[in-house]
């Protein structure tokens, strides 16, 4: 139905959002058989709709009736997200939060007996959107207390978004529920448009004494995506003064610094914070706190349809709290009556080095053993063309002197002199060989342990074919960084990044299922792109890390601590994996691992260096 539904307002020009009020409004009052006699929001919503645009109403209710037995208020409030534009979905970071959660944060929070709620009972949602959540909150508290909406609106819910149209429809909105259930008359909210980062509510409520509760999904804004005046506005806050942060970060600080002295915050949001190196400081700002924190984990199942993204549902109350704790759940579970939880004390966590939260104590026994990974390997990400399209390819035929690749239809002999061999490291798996993988990278760079870019002059008089080819491409080479990359010369790559010519490197992907696949190279003039690589001084000594890690002890604790992805796979970029304990061995210890190829002997023996039951692992 959606599609139809924005095919339909697309066809109709309908992008003002007062003109798409009006008609959602309009079609939701008629479905349902309601009248609005004095509210004068909805009144003036409707009169702009009606009579004069009755045709794109009928077509309004065509494609509802055709998709859907009813249309009721989770439609509508479903319906008021989805037309919200592409653009600010980006930027903003709206996205539809579903009812399963919102019902659960409400019964974590309001619904709790030890949390104190009464008549006088302040909620706030500080990135509110169309208002979800302050539906929600209200129901609960008329259900709860027998009150008027008039007066639960008036005194006992409160919200911020940085859209007008989206304050705009939550005072529709929940001008709309009063009308459902009887209460038609005119409201006053407590609904500002602003800017979280920056508002001051002691400025707006006057005698603030802070929220008894802060519920909500705070934006996903990637940092890519943010404005410099937020970047400037994040800046100021201690949470975001690692890296760059996403844009959910801050509103955790903002949150809890908001909060009455004995309230609660609930927010589904993402899990990166766990491991992230942008949310350091937030990881140490939540340590200095010790608050009461209970963390409802997803891994990677997607709540969120629309967006691909890892999150959790995180209950925050402002009392100490020397302990965390954190389940890891399906989204399907959360109407279970006993959730269990684990617990982990604030002081066994380390900020710096990211939160492992789950099964804590065998990853700690991990880490603890040995030398981290990080600190005896050296991780490349490969080389950073910008342009791999133009500067790799899979040769369509050679002679002796040239390869040659088609482009656009066209044929380009490059001298063989100037190539050099390349894989793409993340299409690394059990089924692949190397052979299959490798390509031909164009290399203007000289042939040294440390290259150098080749003088312009002399690539045009050594490399004629090469230049030209490249030449033929300089508007696309152009582009790369926006048009705004400063390089050497034109066609020198986008980065500096994996030029370094080394003889012994071990090959994987970025991503993995089951157990990651390495690949053991010397060829110092293989190069490699998009994935990763250890760096090793022999054969043998990356040899036998490759044991190790190919092992269930290293598996587990990528299972444990790395970030999760769908079918089962895992990142294992470096902020993941560079704590690994690589456990240390005698010369026999090392000769009997090299020899032995019985995976259940191997995951035996290894599973005994980390003083580890490898039941213990299954078991988890």
């Amino acid at each position: 139905m959606k599609k139809d539904i924005l095919a339909f307002l697309k066809k109709n020009k309908l992008f003002a959002p007062d003109d798409v009020n009006s008609l959602i409004v309009s079609s939701f009052l008629i479905y349902n058989n309601f009248t609005v006699k004095f509210n004068q929001l909805l009144i003036k919503c409707i009169d702009h709709q009606i009579p004069q645009k009755n045709d794109l109403l009928k077509g309004l209710l065509s494609i509802i009736s055709c998709h859907q037995k009813c249309f009721d208020f989770e439609d509508l409030i479903q319906l008021f997200e989805f037309v919200i534009s592409p653009a600010n979905r980006i930027t903003n970071g709206a996205v539809y939060t579903p009812q399963l959660i919102r019902q659960f944060i409400i019964k974590e929070t309001l619904g709790r007996k030890n949390n104190k709620l009464n008549i006088q009972t302040k909620t706030a949602d500080i990135a509110c959107g169309c208002g979800a959540f302050l539906i929600d909150v209200a129901q609960y508290m008329k259900h709860t207390f027998q009150l008027t909406y008039k007066e639960i609106y008036f005194r006992n819910i409160y919200g911020i978004d940085i859209e007008d149209y989206a304050i705009s429809r939550a005072k529709l909105l929940l001008s709309l529920l009063a009308l459902t259930q009887g209460e038609d008359d005119n409201f006053s909210f407590n609904l500002f448009i602003g800017n979280t980062l920056s508002f001051n509510w002691h400025a707006n409520l006057g005698d603030f004494k802070g929220f008894d509760f802060i519920l909500g999904n705070p934006p996903y804004v990637a940092a890519r995506h943010l404005s410099s005046t937020t970047k400037n506005l994040l800046s100021r806050l201690r949470t975001c003064k690692t890296g760059n942060p996403d844009l959910y970060i801050p509103f955790f600080q903002i949150g809890i610094e908001n909060l009455s002295h004995s309230g609660v915050l609930g927010f589904i949001t993402m899990n990166s914070f766990f491991k992230s190196l942008n949310a350091r400081e937030l990881r140490l700002f939540f340590t200095e706190k010790s608050l009461d924190f209970k963390i409802y984990d997803f891994g990677a199942e997607q709540v969120f349809k629309s967006r691909n993204t890892y999150t959790c549902i995180c209950i925050i109350k402002n009392k100490v709290n020397k302990k965390i704790r954190y389940t890891r759940l399906s989204p399907m579970l959360l109407s279970c009556k006993n959730i269990e939880l684990s617990s982990i004390e604030y002081k066994k966590l380390a900020p710096h080095k990211g939160w492992n939260l789950k099964n804590h104590e065998l990853i700690e026994k991990i880490e603890k053993t040995g030398r981290p990974l990080g600190e005896l390997f050296r991780t490349s990400h490969g080389l950073a063309t910008l342009r791999n399209n133009i500067y790799i390819f899979s040769s369509i035929k050679e002679d002796n002197d040239f390869f040659y690749l088609e482009m656009d239809k066209k044929i380009f002999p490059i001298e063989k002199t100037i190539c050099c061999e390349v894989i793409n490291s993340n299409k690394l798996s059990r089924t692949v060989s190397l052979n299959q993988l490798k390509e031909q990278l164009i290399f203007p760079y000289t042939n040294e342990k440390k290259p150098k870019l080749i003088n312009e002059n002399d690539f045009k008089k050594k490399f004629p074919k090469a230049y030209a080819y490249l030449e033929a491409n300089k508007i696309a080479l152009s582009e790369r960084d926006k048009g705004k990359g400063k390089y050497l010369t034109w066609y020198a790559y986008g980065r500096s990044q994996g030029l370094e010519q080394v003889t012994y490197k071990m090959f994987f992907p970025k991503y993995s299922d089951i157990t990651p696949h390495f690949l053991i190279n010397s060829d110092k003039r293989l190069y490699f792109y998009n994935g990763l690589a250890f760096f090793g001084k022999s054969i043998r000594e990356l040899t036998i890390l490759k044991k190790i890690l190919e092992s269930k002890v290293f598996w587990f604790y990528i299972q444990s601590t790395s970030k999760p992805y769908s079918s089962n796979y895992y990142s294992l970029n470096g902020t993941y994996i560079k704590n690994f304990g690589i456990c240390t061995l005698t010369e026999k210890e090392e000769n009997f691992i090299l020899k032995q190829n019985t995976d259940t002997i191997l995951n035996e023996f290894i599973a005994k260096k980390y003083d580890i039951n490898l039941n213990d692992l299954d078991s988890k």
